[in-house]
This record gives C-alpha cells, structure tokens and sequence, in this order.
C-alpha cells in the first residue's frame, strides 16, 4: 500500500505572475497602510494586481473590509515564501468600478 502526502492546494494562476504593484507596508499600523495604499493604487488601472505587505496584525480583518467597502476584490493572503517571508502579503485587484475613499481616511468612503 502507498500512502501519499496531501499536496498543498496550487496557488490561482493569477497570484503566480508578478503582482503590478507592491505595497510595503510592513511596520505600519492598518490606518497607515490603508493612507499609503490608497495613495499608491490612485492612478492604477482597473485589473492591476496589488500586492500588500502587511504586519499589522489587524490586517486580516481590515484588508478585506476595505476592499469590500471600496469595490476592489480581495484576493486573500499569499502562501508562505511567496514573495517577503517574513511578512505576511495579501492581494487584491483594481476594480473599474470602485467608490472613491477620502484621501485623508480612507476608511471613509468620499463625500459625491
């Protein structure tokens, strides 16, 4: 009898290419984060494929709901060793439809 080991489950084809930007925000608070990666993502194409570096261990939670709150898709956190080891990294995709966030708290959504 042959036993065999359970194969981890294969990363989607689209978190395997090379995300179009990268975040870092290792170190920062998820209020931080969320300043730095509305202002890195302003000019970013509908599809671009984010990659967010992340320590904050709020930003399991607050990730998501930013995204769900903007209309951007949440793609979830990457497997170890994909890209920083050391740090955990999420990914999400531009949305063409996003609703707009103030600039200053982007946990707000702007004001029509």
């Amino acid at each position: 009898m042959t036993t065999t080991e359970p194969s981890a489950e294969p990363l989607p084809a689209e978190l395997r290419s090379e995300a179009d930007l990268t975040v870092d925000g290792a170190g920062l608070l998820c209020v931080t984060l969320l300043l730095k990666l509305r202002a890195a993502i302003g000019d970013a194409a509908p599809g671009t494929l984010v990659r967010v570096v992340a320590t904050d261990p709020a930003a399991p939670l607050d990730l998501p709901a930013w995204c769900h709150m903007t209309g951007h898709t949440y793609l979830g956190p990457l497997p170890s060793g994909t890209e920083q080891a050391e740090h955990t990294v999420y990914a999400l995709r531009i949305s063409a439809n996003a609703h707009a966030t103030r600039p200053d708290a982007p946990w707000h959504t702007a004001l029509p």
